[in-house]
Parts: structure tokens; sequence; C-alpha cells
């Protein structure tokens, strides 16, 4: 029995001994790393430093023909002649089809047979007048009788040459709706006539961008399934901002040489702003969205902290820091969507990305 108790004692001991270690060791190891330490988080993160940036605008616009008119009649008739093939080039002043004006014609000439007559009154009554032989009166009513056939001479030759259509500017033709003997009227459409030498391009640009683009900026562009890139220059601008977008719109104009550009065709325009010497550039995954804008977590003291942040312009994989970071900040770059504001945090520095403008 003596010696079950004396076993039963030295494990009792041992027991006890055991626990006063282990409180013992953990105080220690409290100590050594401190309150911060226990429980945090290893990330990555990076320190900030300013670097010279070239921001350029990634924006869609659309093509137009530079002029573009929708050729109709003036006047009702049945088209006698078309002077056109669908698809060719037209030059300035160039006949494209004429309606008969056969019935225009003999109206002229029983006009100018009318005309002739008024003349000839008109002498008459003024050699009247000189003899005293007619009143005032009756001379004016011969000169009013030839200034209204005059007139209407020159009313039926203008409706004679609406009936000849020539091309208001040198372009391309298009789809004709219409065949020779075909009865139109002004609703009647014939066919498109677009000038292709040049495009215009227009877009829209952020307003905060409004004072850093004006007449004459230069940018590229490239279209729907082609990797060419275009150049064309701003000609135009809007004088307000659109208040429903908050954008203004702007035209530039692009050479079309090849004419391997169309009208109507969406474009991806690069528009380049000025460089800016010490621009603050944060990896996109640094970033979290919030309710009224992004917030990002910088390293403070061994814990993870919140700033709300205003951002610009990005490349690929890294975005502009207009507000809410300075030089020097060491930014949080990964495990941030588990972190809180105040949590301990152990980081991993790694080097700056190389940046790359738009």
């Amino acid at each position: 029995m003596k010696t079950k108790h004396i076993i039963y004692s030295l494990l009792l001991v041992g027991l006890v001994i055991l626990v006063v270690y282990r409180i013992t060791a953990n105080n220690e190891a409290k100590t050594s790393n401190g309150p911060r330490s226990q429980g945090a988080a290893t990330v990555t993160g990076m320190v900030l430093s300013p670097e010279r940036f070239s921001e350029n605008l990634s924006l869609s616009g659309s093509l137009e023909a530079n002029e573009q008119v929708e050729l109709r009649s003036e006047i009702s008739g049945v088209v006698e002649q078309i002077n056109f093939t669908e698809g060719s080039k037209v030059s300035k002043g160039q006949v494209l089809f004429k309606v008969n004006d056969l019935e225009l014609r003999a109206q002229l000439a029983k006009i100018k047979t009318a005309e002739k007559l008024a003349v000839e009154n008109e002498r008459r009554a003024q050699l009247l007048l000189e003899k005293e032989a007619i009143s005032q009166e009756e001379y004016d009513l011969a000169q009013a009788n030839l200034q209204s056939a005059k007139a209407e001479s020159q009313l039926i030759a203008a409706q004679l040459a609406k009936a000849t259509v020539r091309a208001p500017f040198s372009g391309t033709i298009g789809l004709r709706y219409i065949s020779e003997g075909t009865y139109v009227t002004p609703a009647t459409s014939i066919a498109n006539l677009v000038n292709l030498d040049e495009l215009k391009l227009t877009f829209s640009i952020p307003e905060k961008y409004a004072g850093q683009v004006g007449i004459d900026s230069e940018l590229s562009f490239t279209t729907s399934g082609s990797s060419k890139v275009h150049m064309a220059k701003v000609y135009a601008i809007e004088p307000g901002i659109d208040v429903a977008t908050r954008t203004l719109k702007m035209r530039a104009l692009a050479k079309n040489e090849t004419g391997s550009l169309i009208p109507g065709i969406f474009a991806n325009v690069s528009l380049p702003l000025a460089a800016v010497q010490d621009a603050i550039m944060v990896p996109t995954e640094s970033l979290i969205p919030i309710q009224n804008g992004k917030k990002i977590f910088i390293a403070d003291g061994g814990v993870a902290k919140e700033v709300e942040v205003q951002t610009g312009a990005r490349t690929e994989r890294m975005v502009r820091v207009l507000s809410g970071l300075k030089p020097g900040d060491t930014i949080l770059t990964s495990g941030v969507m588990i972190l809180k504001d105040g949590a301990p945090v152990n980081v991993n520095l790694r080097q700056p990305v190389a940046n790359t403008s738009l």
C-alpha cells in the first residue's frame, strides 16, 4: 500500500510540474513576441515610390462619314436617265440622274413668249409716256407686267434645273433604289452619296480630363477585327459637359487613304494626356471596392490600416492613385480581402511592378 501511495504522489508532482512549465513557457512567448504578433496574418506588401506615368485614356468611339447625303429629286416625275453605277466614285457637279422635263420646257417656252411681249409693251409705253400720250399709271402697269413675266420665267427655269440632279460633293455612290422609268417624288430615296476620303471619329471623355484635351490634340485608334493603328486629330469639341453622363463630346478627323475604314464601325480610342512625373501607382489586386469608392490597406506599426483612395487611369496591372497615399507608405497587396482595420499583420515586402503606359 505504501508503494502505491508513493507512485500516486510522484505522478501528481510530475503533473503539477508539467502544468507550471507550460504556463511559464506561454508567458515567456507572450513577453518576447508582444501582443500584436499573436495571431498575425502574413501578407505581401510593397513600399510606394513616385514614378513617371504617361497617361492614356482608353475610350470608345464610332466612325462617321465626313460628308454623307441621301439623294432625292426635288420635283416629281419619271426618271429618264441614270448616269451612275452603284458603288462607283463620282465628282462634284457630275450629273447623276435626270427626271423627264418636257412639260417644264414647254411651260418655259410659253412664258418666254409672254416675256418678249411684255418687253415690247413696256418699250412702247415708255415712248408714249415721253410724248405724254399715256399716263404714268398706264406705264407703271406695263412695267409691272414685264417684271411679273420675268419672275415667272425665272421660276420655271429654276424648276427645270431641278430636273437634273448633280453630285453635291465628290464621293462614293451606294446602292440605288430606282430604275429608269420610275416615277419619283421628293420623298423617294434614290441612293446615298458618301465621302470616304476622311472620316469623323466621335467620342466622349470624362469631365475631369476636359482641360487636358484641346483642338489639334492627336490620338490613335483601332477598329473591330483589325490591329492596324490609325491616327486622327481633334477638330471640334462640344461647348459644354453632358449633365447626364458627365462627359465631354468631341470629334477628330482621320484620313482614309486606303479606304479600309467604314462609316458606322466601332473604334477603340487611345487618347494620350500629359505625362506625370511623380505618379503613385498600385497593383489592381490591392484595391478593394466600397460603397462610395475604393479603399486600400497599408501597414502602420505592425497593423493593417484602411485608407480610402481616389483612383485615376490604369494600365493592364497598375492603377494610379490620385489621393489617400503618399510615397513611403507600405501597401498590402495580397490577402487583403480577409483583413480588418487594426488587424495585426506580418508583411513580406516585394519589388514594385514595372509600370507600362496605357
